[in-house]
């Protein structure tokens, strides 16, 4: 039928290690990204419908992408190495402000760099944020789980209040807020329009989505994976405790600190310390619980889920007729997504993406469905 494997044969060890060995998945990834680079432009720039307007890239397709990056960063943590972490905005406020930093030129007493290019800064900003996410990652080797989980929070509050107090990180601005340069400019060309930042995001998120899958496919994701499981047996096979906790904290704050310098720089444009709160890091957990720990497309799914869900519960009703207001349709999200999350945990640990799973199992047995 549609998904099935009869007469695809394996030649050699690389096509049965393929990301996708089946001609369907590849079929199906190739048309989601034609849809996404090609066919989303164009029905912005010909102002096609839904694509009327900028609401819809600049509301839902651009957060949609970079929050779906910093739920990979999470899930590698906690879903990949089992390392629960609560401090996913604080990484993501150390990319942003990194990011400025260097876009702006930094001088510390003898040391000054001078004003780098966007992508270079919002690289490196993924870089100091893998070097604080090591940091507070040494304390995994001595505490896990809700003591882990404590430890990160801490580092949440901690940069809140940094990133508030000490003005040097807003290079001393009154309002203790912060402007990204306008026009941005990736690569040399200059990125105005809310489909070209579309474009970027989608870039960026796409290879790191590819890099990520190919992580945790490799040894280094192995070394996670069975230190998630049982790592007192993992350490007695000769996989090191330090090594692969900290590989993935590093990892993790990296996604995420480029997470952060996407939303400052290419989705807000002017921000504060609110913008990566407590609030963002329970967001972005929740995205990784509903849509599926241990799982790359689970990010996504559960980045969706979350951005849809507001949005769906705003304008359903009013096109039924039925009165709803602000206050209501916040409440309503509020126990939709604790309702899920209870029920996930129950009925199905690792979310959407195990029930898609199993949806393709059942497709690829159809019609004698197990």
């Amino acid at each position: 039928m549609l998904y099935r494997e009869v007469g695809q044969f394996k030649t050699s060890y690389a096509q049965d290690m393929a990301i996708f060995p089946i001609r369907q998945d590849r079929i199906a990834l190739w048309l989601t990204l034609a849809i996404a680079f090609i066919v989303v432009p164009l029905l912005d720039i010909f102002q096609i419908w839904p694509f009327k307007g900028e609401y819809l890239i600049r509301a839902i397709l651009i957060p949609f992408l970079i929050l779906a990056l910093a739920a990979i960063g999470l899930n590698i943590l906690t879903g990949y190495c089992g390392q629960l972490s609560l401090g996913s905005g604080a990484f993501m406020a150390i990319g942003a402000y990194s990011a400025y930093k260097f876009v702006t030129g930094v001088s510390i007493m003898a040391l000054h760099i001078p004003p780098l290019p966007v992508f270079i800064s919002i690289i490196l900003g993924g870089f100091m944020a893998a070097f604080v996410g090591i940091l507070f990652g040494i304390p995994s080797l001595r505490i896990k789980g809700l003591y882990l989980a404590v430890a990160t929070l801490a580092a949440q509050f901690f940069f809140d209040w940094l990133f508030i107090r000490v003005k040097w990180f807003t290079n001393y601005t009154s309002s203790g807020s912060v402007a990204a340069p306008d026009p941005l400019i990736f690569f040399g060309y200059p990125v105005t329009r809310p489909v070209e930042k579309y474009l970027v995001c989608l870039i960026v998120v796409t290879a790191f989505a590819l890099l990520a899958k190919n992580l945790v496919r490799g040894n280094i994701g192995r070394q996670w994976q069975a230190t998630r499981d049982q790592d007192i047996a993992a350490e007695l096979m000769g996989i090191r405790p330090l090594y692969a906790k900290l590989s993935a904290f590093a990892v993790s704050s990296f996604f995420m600190g480029v997470a952060g310098a996407l939303w400052a720089f290419v989705y807000l444009g002017a921000w504060e310390p609110l913008a990566f709160n407590i609030d963002r890091s329970f967001q972005i957990l929740f995205m990784v619980i509903i849509g599926g720990l241990g799982s790359i497309l689970g990010s996504f799914l559960g980045a969706a889920f979350i951005l849809v869900l507001p949005i769906l519960l705003d304008q359903v009703p009013h096109a039924l007729g039925i009165p709803i207001t602000v206050e209501t349709v916040s409440l309503l999200v509020f126990l939709i997504v604790g309702a899920l999350i209870c029920w996930l945990l129950i009925v199905e640990p690792h979310g959407f993406a195990r029930l898609w799973g199993t949806a393709k199992e059942k497709l690829r047995l159809w019609p004698y469905p197990y």
